[in-house]
């Protein structure tokens, strides 16, 4: 019998999140509690949004929670590479044969056409998925078009009519009708394989046995075992976990709770009582207690103990949580050791006396000046952002569009903080000290601190954001409306960022 065997597959493309943490929690304990393999791929599709350091924060942060891989791409294992960037190949030659055997097809049409298309079927009250009668050219015409170049995609076949049935190991039986699966995408134009046959194909030679993922993959799962059945291939187990959700009962979102791992190492939260807490998502420990440590959940894991309701992310236990491995698991001098890891630590206190040493004059001054270098989300009111020249609406789209602009930063210095708000301060037509107001506010909490920039850098992309996140909690904005018009509105001068701002912007606000 195959031994179990399981993965996580990451997509390098932002900050890593608590949902990738937790997806790979379960994942590993599966494995782990059934005597197999845990594997970790990157799945680095998307060329334009990867990014090798994305990819670096995501095997930082799991190993610092203590999550670690049999298998991957910092692992040797016999069924790599384990970046699907390094396994094209692989995935044109299973396209090929998709094609070869009829189960897919060269789609040669535009963008236009096919939004043209999807109108045509909401007009007719159909699902606007690409699905028409007769998709495919005659073979002359598709060999005439590739000879001349023509930019194509390959699509996979699937049913007009009928209903796909598939077996989730926490749900049973699951039916889909198939008039709302379109025909998928495969290959795209620029020979990079979309997440769906990677995943199939690569889930099948990585000899996987289970697939543990989020439940927002329930109606992609259709074409993934079609795609199994048009290769001849067994099926894995699939389960597909509830999605962890905000208080409000609404998807876990880095608007309304912090969501990167990064972010809550930087607040000082012990990897084992978040590990504990993520473990607690969902999943009951037999005799009901709080308190397990990773090894106790592997030995008594079940994942029929997963509770389908979805799981509230509440930032408050997880304090209360964190707060009882302080007391109770560590000594005097391990307290000490975590104070002066966390930011007490000669690296970190070196970058901040070299900023405030000409600023003090005795040392107690020290308070004053730095005090938010060591403290979590400052203490805001909305009258700390009162400004003569700025209304409360100003200054939230001045925090808003700040945040979005910076999370598109890669490398995050001074310099490329200072371009992305200088240019964003000419494009909204503000003198650069009513744009830098807010912001200083956000991330110092206070009127004095050092210079905000060199500030920034010392916090980190992590803590910045989520400061400049939590001012516009406090302002409370913006609205929902106003979201969608700021979108639309940050969308138009994101295209004069980029005309002069040497950092790709990307299209967080989708």
């Amino acid at each position: 019998m195959q031994p179990v065997r399981t993965r996580i597959a990451p997509s390098p493309t932002g900050e890593p999140h608590v949902g990738t943490a937790y997806v790979s929690l379960f994942n590993y304990c599966f494995a782990k509690q059934q005597g197999g393999e845990f594997i970790l791929r990157i799945e680095d599709t998307d060329q334009q949004r990867s990014t090798a350091s994305s990819e670096a924060k995501i095997l930082q942060s799991l190993h610092w929670l203590g999550i670690h891989w049999d298998e991957g791409p910092d692992q040797n294992g016999k069924y790599g590479p384990y970046r699907q960037s390094e396994r094209r190949d692989i995935y044109q030659q299973h396209a090929q044969q998709l094609i070869e055997q009829g189960h897919a097809f060269y789609c040669f049409r535009s963008p236009e056409e096919l939004e043209k298309l999807r109108q045509q079927r909401r007009e007719q009250g159909l699902n606007p998925g690409f699905k028409l009668e007769n998709p495919e050219l005659p073979e002359l015409e598709v060999k005439k078009r590739l000879s001349e170049g023509h930019p194509y995609v390959i699509r996979m076949k699937v049913p007009e009519h009928g209903v796909c049935q598939f077996t989730d190991l926490l749900r049973g039986t699951v039916e889909i009708d198939w008039a709302q699966v379109d025909m998928q995408v495969l290959l795209k134009a620029d020979g990079m394989p979309t997440y769906h046959l990677a995943n199939v194909v690569d889930d099948h030679l990585m000899r996987i046995t289970h697939v543990i993922r989020g439940e927002e993959w329930i109606n992609s799962t259709p074409k993934h075992q079609l795609l199994y059945e048009y290769f001849g291939w067994e099926l894995p187990v699939f389960c597909h976990l509830p999605l962890l959700r905000n208080p409000d009962k609404s998807k876990l979102s880095k608007r309304k709770n912090p969501t990167s791992i990064l972010f809550y190492q930087r607040m000082g939260y012990l990897p084992e009582a978040l590990l504990n807490y993520l473990g607690r998502m969902g999943w009951s420990f037999p005799d009901e207690r709080e308190k397990f440590s990773l090894e106790e959940m592997v030995r008594h894991f079940n994942i029929n103990r997963i509770s389908l309701g979805g799981p509230i992310f509440d930032i408050e236990k997880l304090k209360w949580l964190n707060s009882v491995y302080i007391r109770e698991d560590l000594s005097l001098t391990d307290f000490t050791a975590w104070l002066q890891e966390w930011a007490f630590n000669e690296p970190y206190l070196t970058q901040i006396a070299q900023l405030i040493q000409n600023r003090i004059e005795v040392l107690s001054d020290v308070t004053n000046q730095a005090a938010f270098f060591f403290t979590g989300l400052p203490e805001l009111a909305p009258n700390n952002f009162e400004h003569k020249k700025l209304k409360i609406e100003d200054t939230g789209k001045i925090l808003q569009f700040s945040l979005w602009a910076l999370e598109s930063i890669e490398t995050w210095s001074k310099q490329n903080i200072s371009v992305i708000l200088t240019n964003l301060a000419k494009v909204l037509e503000l003198k650069m000290k009513e744009l830098m107001f807010p912001i200083f506010i956000a991330i110092s909490g206070n009127a004095v601190a050092p210079p905000i920039m060199d500030s920034m850098v010392i916090l980190g992309p992590e803590m910045s954001r989520a400061r400049l996140q939590h001012a516009l909690t406090i302002l409370k904005i913006p609205s929902k409306k106003q979201t969608k018009k700021w979108q639309n509105e940050f969308e138009y001068l994101k295209q004069l960022l980029t005309k002069s701002i040497p950092i790709t912007i990307s299209n967080h606000t989708k």
